[in-house]
């Protein structure tokens, strides 16, 4: 065969045209722009993802740094409530307490000989006893109302 054949022409022009088209239709089709435009959001989102997994990386250890300082105050605070029940010699209601969790409603281990508040009277009917201004007067003189002034 000769290089000038009309064969060779042929073909060599099918080659050519089946790459220029080739181009053209990567070129010029919709759906391998829309392609291209998926796959570059695509590229996009996993790259955002990927910055959201290292920040949510660092929030976890922020968020366990932050439990653990919680935890070592819950422990100090404890010490500190049972220190100062040995100091008022509460030790017996206070490990009931820590253990149940519920107030304790008979205080019958604490030292009897605390003074009583200050908010307290005696019993003898002073204002601040108990039950001061809740008895009924038996006088006359306060069962009758009171008469208005008159000018």
């Amino acid at each position: 065969m000769e290089a000038s054949s009309p064969f060779t022409f042929a073909i060599t022009g099918i080659i050519i045209g089946f790459i220029i088209g080739m181009v053209c239709y990567r070129l010029f089709s919709k759906g391998q722009r829309q392609t291209s435009m998926l796959q570059q959001t695509l590229l996009e989102r996993e790259h955002h993802i990927a910055e959201l997994k290292k920040a949510m990386g660092g929030l976890s250890l922020d968020v366990r740094k932050r439990l653990e300082n919680i935890r070592a105050e819950a422990d100090l605070l404890e010490q500190q409530l049972e220190d100062e029940a040995t100091q008022w010699k509460l030790e017996k209601a206070a490990a009931k307490t820590l253990e149940t969790g519920t107030p304790i409603q008979s205080l019958s281990g604490i030292d009897e000989t605390l003074d009583m508040p200050r908010d307290y009277a005696d019993g003898k009917s002073g204002t601040l006893s108990e039950d001061f201004g809740l008895k009924e007067s038996t006088n006359e003189q306060d069962l009758t109302p009171p008469q208005p002034p008159r000018y």
